[in-house]
């Protein structure tokens, strides 16, 4: 019943879009034969923002991501209004501190998308919950490769957005692991496998992984395969096929080249719309990993850790309160609206 398999997503009606303007985040407790679709359907009138029930309900799910039992209580926040995004009073072109992210990373990062964002629109909100908040620039460099190395090792810029964090106590020696200090995670990311519908791969344990051939698409981050006590590429238990795009990696898999492509759940979700594969192609219920998006700041910048602190600060305070899940709720309802009309 996963969402790439339903049918198309029913149209949230105009009485529940205006209850939406007034309604309060409530507790549900999970009835026999619920799902967080059938649940998503009730609430927002559409299955496919099971993730608005997700990140609500994050520390719950996380282990497995659609399975809810009878006598569970789930927290079901508002369904994501239409507002703009909220001002930016402290985010000046002449600031103290300097930040630099990059777009085509929706609906994370993106210029042309609402707010430029759902991670520009939390660190927005994050600096302006800051002790002694201060002003900041925002910087748009499209080429991530340049990030990094030179602007932010160079200080450049202060600080950049958003990042994955390898796994740093097994691996200090990685590049950004040296090189970086990471704020607490902006919002975590499920990595998913998605299989061919009907041909029997099950993930119950990473034991059903071993001798599988994985595709994730090229330059794309593999700390996660090789954790410790998991160690699939380096041990050479998995056949690991890095395909130049996320298309290239799906054509793969319905070509039967593959067993699974493992990527997160929104470019997952993304690339099978594109494709045309909704039904054929679809995610299995045991998440892979969850990765976090971080803030950075070089560790030889002078004042580093004091940014840092701030910043982490302001994000916690920001997640203390209403307009956290707000945000995240409002870019998860635009993103499942938008793969829908493609």
């Amino acid at each position: 019943m996963f969402l790439l398999r339903s049918i198309a997503a029913l149209v949230v009606s105009t009485c529940a879009a205006a209850a939406a303007q007034t309604c309060a985040p409530e507790d549900y407790t999970v009835k026999t034969g619920d799902t967080v679709f059938t649940i998503a359907e009730m609430r927002y009138g559409d299955p496919e923002k099971w993730t608005l029930i997700y990140y609500a309900n994050e520390a719950a799910l996380q282990a497995s991501v659609f399975q809810v039992a009878p006598g569970d209580v789930l927290r079901l926040p508002c369904a994501p209004g239409t507002e703009a995004a909220d001002a930016t009073p402290l985010r000046r072109d002449d600031a103290e501190l300097k930040l630099l992210t990059g777009g085509n990373f929706a609906p994370f990062t993106d210029q042309d998308w609402p707010g430029q964002g759902m991670i520009t629109e939390i660190v927005n909100a994050a600096m302006e919950a800051t002790p002694a908040p201060v002003t900041y620039s925002i910087t748009w460099e499209d080429d991530w490769s340049e990030h990094l190395f030179p602007d932010l090792a160079e200080k450049t810029f202060d600080m950049g957005f958003p990042w994955y964090k390898p796994d740093c106590a097994a691996t200090p020696g990685n590049e950004r692991c040296a090189n970086f200090h990471f704020s607490d995670p902006l919002v975590e990311i499920l990595v998913l496998l998605f299989v061919r519908e009907g041909d029997g791969f099950t993930y119950e344990s990473d034991a059903d992984v071993v001798g599988k051939r994985l595709c994730r698409p090229k330059g794309y981050f593999t700390h996660d395969l090789d954790r410790p006590g998991r160690e699939w590429v380096t041990k050479g238990l998995i056949d690991l096929v890095q395909a130049d795009s996320p298309q290239a990696c799906f054509q793969a898999l319905m070509d039967g080249d593959v067993d699974a492509v493992t990527v997160n759940v929104f470019l997952g979700a993304q690339t099978i719309e594109e494709m045309g594969l909704r039904g054929r192609a679809v995610p299995l219920d045991k998440p892979l990993a969850t990765e976090g998006l971080h803030v950075i700041i070089s560790k030889t910048h002078w004042r580093g850790t004091t940014f840092l602190y701030r910043f982490n600060a302001g994000l916690a305070a920001l997640k203390d309160s209403d307009r956290y899940s707000q945000i995240v709720s409002r870019h998860l309802g635009v993103f499942w609206d938008q793969i829908k009309t493609q």
